[in-house]
């Protein structure tokens, strides 16, 4: 919304100019808003930078499972950017006594919010629904669990993040036929042992036995 109403102020001044007065106080109210936003914007990067560690910027990005990290960054990046382009284009104006400029900028500013939104929006859609473990990862459980002398394979394996911390797990896992109740218990418990001291952020793990035929009970 701040996006579009950006955009349609500017077509406005596009279309009517208004020539530029004494732009005085823009500048001192540009240069608060520089200071303030600036310092937000370096405390948000060193934050971030803390908890991507070795990660690339765009990788640590799409990783990070806390939305808070990334988009106080870029919302602060966007108010420190559209600053410059407001003060670039002000100060274009002043001197080459274009009032359209003014409009420009403010339809640039419109255009640089929604570029934001819309980043925002994507990053943080799917852990909104409910997002899943990465690939590398449920292949490392898959091949942790498979490794238990019971266990034929893993069918399959559901996920999802409930907070930055804490993930549930759901396996489908075929155990060897031969196996009592007694036995898969003991191997579910020891399974979810496992899997829960490997993977710290792993909450809770839902363990279900698929395929298995019961076992047979020898009545002679």
């Amino acid at each position: 919304m701040g996006g579009g109403l950006s955009i349609y102020q500017g077509i406005l001044h596009i279309l009517r100019p208004e020539p530029l007065t004494n732009p005085s106080w823009n500048y001192i109210v540009l240069a608060f808003s520089f200071v303030f936003d600036g310092i937000s914007f370096i405390i948000a990067i060193r934050q971030f930078n803390k908890a991507r560690g070795d990660l690339p910027f765009w990788k640590a990005v799409i990783k990070s499972k806390d939305p808070s990290t990334f988009v106080v960054l870029f919302e602060d990046g966007a108010a420190v950017l559209g600053l410059m382009i407001v003060f670039l284009f002000m100060l274009f104006n002043q001197f080459l006594n274009m009032p359209v400029l003014d409009g420009i900028a403010s339809v640039l500013v419109g255009l640089l919010l929604i570029f934001v939104s819309l980043i925002l929006a994507r990053e943080s859609r799917s852990l909104l629904m409910g997002e899943g473990i990465t690939p590398e990862t449920r292949q490392k459980i898959k091949d942790l669990v498979e490794r238990d002398e019971t266990v034929v394979k893993v069918s399959n394996i559901f996920s999802t993040y409930q907070s930055p911390d804490e993930i549930i797990l759901m396996l489908l896992i075929k155990f060897k036929p031969d196996l009592d109740t007694a036995e898969i218990g003991n191997a579910i418990d020891r399974i979810r042992r496992v899997i829960k001291d490997t993977f710290t952020l792993v909450e809770f793990v839902l363990i279900q036995p698929h395929g298995n035929e019961p076992p047979q009970i020898n009545t002679t």
